[in-house]
This record gives C-alpha cells, sequence and structure tokens, in this order.
C-alpha cells in the first residue's frame, strides 16, 4: 500500500510542476477545462462523452511523456547530439499525433451532432 501512496505523490508533484511551469501542459489543461461542458452537449451519448474527454486525456498523457523526455534528454547533456535530437522530435511527433486524433475525435463528434447522423 506504501508504494501506491508514494507513486500517489510522486504523480502530484510532478502535476503541481507542470501545471505551473509547463505551458502546453497549462494549455491542454484548459482544454480539458472547456471539453467537459462542451462534451456534454457535443456528444449524442455518454460512450460519446466518454471517447471526447479520453482523447483530450490521451493528449494531455502524451504531453506529459513528452516532458518527460524532454527532461530526461536535458538532465543527460544540454549541448547538441543528434540522438537526443530524435528523441526530442520523436516525443514532439507523438503530441502531434495525438492532437490530429482529438481533432478527428471532436470533429466526427461535431458532424455527427450537427447532420443527426452517425458516422
Amino acid at each position: 500500500m506504501q508504494r501506491l501512496i508514494d507513486a500517489f505523490i510522486n504523480s502530484v508533484r510532478a502535476f503541481r510542476k507542470l501545471a505551473a511551469h509547463e505551458k502546453a501542459f497549462q494549455q491542454e489543461l484548459m482544454l480539458l477545462a472547456l471539453a467537459l461542458p462542451a462534451g456534454w452537449f457535443v456528444s449524442v451519448s455518454w460512450r460519446g462523452y466518454g471517447l471526447l474527454i479520453g482523447a483530450v486525456l490521451l493528449l494531455i498523457m502524451v504531453e506529459v511523456l513528452n516532458t518527460g523526455i524532454e527532461a530526461a534528454c536535458d538532465a543527460f547533456s544540454r549541448e547538441f547530439n543528434v540522438d537526443i535530437q530524435l528523441a526530442k522530435d520523436c516525443g514532439s511527433l507523438a503530441v502531434l499525433i495525438s492532437v490530429v486524433i482529438v481533432a478527428g475525435v471532436w470533429g466526427i463528434a461535431l458532424i455527427e451532432r450537427v447532420t443527426g447522423f452517425p458516422i
């Protein structure tokens, strides 16, 4: 049980640090705050609502992992290194793919809501 408590404390510490200092994380938290009520009106079912919010949470999760990759790379070396650049670029690409997923899920939900036809 102590391991779970320690993991929770570590997670809260990371959340506070990211919320205080990482602009992308702050923006995604604002997106989540907007998505929670907006998703209620956009979705046509509870399952759809879960998918809309889950997509935003996926984006936040990928952003957290990207920030961890960047922090680990910066702790290793701040000098230019091709391998470190690739690691950071791959993390950035993962965030971009997550953004595309969020846009696609929300776009489909909006089309479904406006037209009344399930896609």
